[in-house]
């Protein structure tokens, strides 16, 4: 079964993913963004979601997490809870 670390920032709008996601690639660090922003309550870890299986999220952020590239910002990815920002830490299939 494949697993994966990554952490997330989770938001309400598309506009506020995309202006995060801007703020990270200028230079931001994604875990202080993630303690600020994410309605996650991974946000207070920096939005470090930890070890899970292929399966354990739901369908849209398992897509991006099992095919995305490794440490890069991912998004906004739209589920059911709102608009994520995704950093893969670690793969392995």
């Amino acid at each position: 079964m494949p697993t994966a670390t990554a952490r997330h920032i989770l938001v309400e709008t598309e506009h506020q993913c995309e202006q995060l996601k801007q703020e990270i690639l200028a230079g931001k660090d994604f875990a202080e963004v993630a303690k600020n922003h994410s309605r996650c309550p991974s946000g207070t870890q920096g939005g470090d979601l930890g070890h899970f299986s292929q399966g354990q999220m739901v369908k849209e952020f398992d897509d991006v997490v099992f095919s995305g590239e490794l440490n890069t910002v991912h998004g906004p990815v739209k589920t059911q809870f709102g608009y994520h920002l995704i950093e893969i830490g670690s793969r392995n299939d």
